[in-house]
Order: structure tokens, then sequence, then C-alpha cells
């Protein structure tokens, strides 16, 4: 098992996107560069038998399928679902702040964020910018502006010496970060952008930026860390880690099998918006994929999607947050997620099915059932089992200090879950 090569690819997929649109952009790249082929859903489309074909929506969620060998839609897609999103800090619409002479931004957290390790990290930011081109079009740019730029300095505990004890964070008035002295005349962010967008459009100024969404993000990068290399940490790795063992998973299976991949924006928000797990998106390109929609049913049927997203793993000094007969560990194989209020799609069937993959890889396999006395996060496997009626497993690589700043996962698992995945896009039978 060729882990290291797993977790270089990992690393670089993680730096190349600080933000759902640039992870978008990485996954489209690495496709065509492997044959598949850009579709638009303003345009008509010619799906030939054998095509690899990715289609985005809003520049932050995409499709890609493969169609396989002719006549072979009929007996099933195999799907692999996770999300493109992470909780952050994103920039509100007016944020500029100056106060004791210094500049900040004002930030909205996005998702379920883990707010104090954000603070004393080496920030920047990053995200989609639309603007005005110097001939009247309207037109959007990736932007990152990779260097640290920013800080949220934590407040000294002799000025809080209450703040080992626990301190709620407000984020209105905790969280906006500094970035450089005030200055007069006054500093103004579309001033910062327009300088970044010269580079492609070097007449551009301040005035032609219309609009903006902006994330701040950590700088530090991607490492496998431990006396002997055990473990993988990282930004992100909630749910970056799955998209990318999915990718390297298609990439790596043999085609003959039609497949699919769903990577889909706004899951650590509830995922309804148009290019989430609870729009139309995925409903939208299937209807264009099978056009009959009896015969789409019938397929539908037939399939089965993995959905992949993060599990927690059981913490050493935190044991007793978990039941004591489903506490999944580091480097011990893929997490088959359960739950009988259906916060996870898995059943006895998926289930099965799942594990019986694992051994036909020789993958080791763990389960995760939430204490019954503590709620259960969820996953975009509901809402995509609900909206299709498509038999649906979820599934994770066990990490720790989810939704922190900086995750950590096992240095072995995304190598078991690319195995397993690729397996599955390769099987004859989906059960």
């Amino acid at each position: 098992m060729n882990h290291s090569k797993t977790n270089q690819g990992l690393a670089d997929f993680i730096q190349a996107s600080p933000t759902p649109f640039h992870a978008t952009l990485s996954l489209v790249q690495r496709l065509a560069a492997a044959g598949f082929h850009q579709l638009d859903e303003r345009d008509d489309w010619d799906l030939q038998p054998g095509g690899k074909y990715v289609v985005t929506r809003n520049g932050s969620s995409l499709i890609a399928f493969c169609m396989g060998a002719p006549d072979a839609l009929d007996k099933g897609l195999r799907l692999v679902g996770a999300h493109t999103d992470s909780p952050c800090l994103r920039v509100k619409p007016q944020p500029e702040i100056s106060q004791q002479g210094l500049w900040q931004l004002g930030v909205e957290v996005y998702g379920g964020a883990l707010l104090a390790p954000w603070f004393d990290r080496d920030l920047s930011i990053a995200g989609r910018v639309s603007f005005r081109t110097a001939d009247g079009r309207l037109d959007s740019r990736l932007i990152n502006f990779i260097e640290p730029v920013a800080v949220i300095p934590n407040l000294a505990i002799h000025l809080n010496r209450a703040a080992n004890d626990g301190v709620k964070i407000n984020p209105q008035t905790d969280l906006p970060p500094i970035l450089g002295m005030a200055l007069e005349p006054q500093r103004h962010l579309r001033a910062l952008l327009a300088t970044q967008l010269k580079l492609e459009h070097p007449d551009c100024q301040a005035e032609q930026i219309l609009d903006y969404e902006l994330s701040f993000y950590d700088t530090q990068s991607p490492a496998t860390i431990g006396l002997d290399g055990d473990f993988f940490t990282a930004a992100r790795l909630d749910n970056l880690l799955s998209c990318h063992a999915g990718l390297e998973a298609l990439l790596a299976s043999a085609g003959q099998h039609p497949a699919m991949l769903i990577y889909t924006d706004h899951e650590e928000v509830g995922s309804t918006s148009a290019c989430g797990a609870d729009g139309p998106f995925l409903e939208d390109v299937l209807a264009r994929l099978i056009t009959d929609p009896v015969k789409r049913i019938q397929i539908i049927q037939r399939s089965l999607m993995v959905s992949a997203d993060n599990a927690h793993a059981v913490h050493p000094n935190f044991a007793d947050r978990h039941d004591s007969n489903h506490g999944p560990k580091l480097n011990a194989g893929p997490v088959i997620k359960t739950n009988t209020n259906q916060r996870y799609a898995t059943n006895s069937e998926t289930a099965a099915y799942f594990r019986n993959l694992c051994q036909l890889a020789n993958v080791p396999v763990q389960h995760f059932v939430v204490r019954s006395d503590m709620g259960c996060g969820s996953t975009i496997g509901p809402l995509t089992a609900s909206r299709l009626g498509i038999r649906t497993v979820d599934v994770g690589v066990p990490t720790f200090a989810m939704h922190s700043i900086r995750e950590m996962a096992g240095s072995r698992d995304t190598e078991y879950l690319t195995q397993v995945l690729t397996r599955f896009f390769d099987c004859t039978e989906l059960g």
C-alpha cells in the first residue's frame, strides 16, 4: 500500500483548494487531463457510450460520470458523493473596520466551526470575485492571496485570567482578523482585490469590483506527522479527503461500468441551495443522462451510492464520548456509519455490501453508531437517498478535531478508502 504517494497527492490537492471554488477547479483540471469532456448545462449534450464527462454548477459543485460500455447503464450506476465545503470564516459584504490604529475585516462564521483554533494562526484569503471589465462586461475570477495576510490574536492571559476555564467566543466582536495598520486614506478591500486581478486585467480598478465570496484560511501546509509517520494533519480534511479519494478511485478504475462522482457545496450549512445535495443538480444531470422517466427510475433502483464523509475517531482523552462498542480508530480502515433515526442513510443491506467490498479489496472496515444520549450529525447521504430513492451507504475515514481549522487522520486511511472505492467502481454486481 503506497500511502505516502496518496498523502502527497491529498496534500497537494488541499493546498490548491482553499475554497470550494478552488477545489472544484482543481478537480475539473485533473478530470480534463484524464480525458473527461467538460459539459455546460446551458448547451445541448451529446453523450456517447464509453464517454467521460464533467459538469459544474456555481463553480463550487461538480458531477463527473463515465458512461461505461454500451447498454451498461441499464444495470445501474455506481455513485460516490462528497462535499466541497468546510467550516470557515467568510468576509462580510462591507467588512472594513478601523479601530485602535489597526485595520480589520468583519467576518461571518460559515458552518459549525470550532472557533478557538482560529486564533493565533497565519491566515490568508481566497475566493471568487465578480467585476466589470474595461469594456463593460461582467466577469468572475478566483483569487488567492497565498501569503499570510491576517491574524486573530488571542487576548493575553494577564488580561483574561479565566481563559483556561472556558471562554465564550463572540463571533461579531472577537473574530475580525487584523490585516494591517489603519492608514489615511482608509484602506478598502476592493482595492486589494483589484490588485490581485491586475495580473489578468491590468486596468482593473477598485470601483470595478462588484461583489465577492471570500474566505479566510490557514496557510500552514498539510503534514505527515508522528514518530512513525502514522498521522496526517491538514485543514479541510472534512471533506476534501473524501473528494480526493473518490477522484483517485475513479481515475484508477477500469472504466467498464457506469460511474459517477457527485461533489456538492453547502453541506456544512444544510445543503439547501441550487448546487447543494438538497437541490436539483443531481436530478437534473440524471434526467439528461437517462431521458426516459420510467427507465430512469428502473436504473436508479439498480444503482448504489456511497456517501463519503469523515467519521469521528475515538479520542484517547475523551473516549467516553463514544459508544464503547463503536469507537473507530485511526489507521484501521473506513467506517460504516449507521443511525436508526436516519441521520445516515445506511441500512443492513448497503452496510453488508460495503463490508463485503472491503473484504474483496483486502481493506479493514469499522462501524460507528453515536452514543444513545448524544445527538448525531448527518451527511449528504440521507438527502440524496430521500430525493432519488437510491440505496445508500454512509462511510468515512476516521478523524480527530472535525471542523477545526486543522484536522487529523491516520496516514493509511485515505489509501484504504481509495482502494475500496476503486473496487466499487470496478465491481460487476451492485447487490
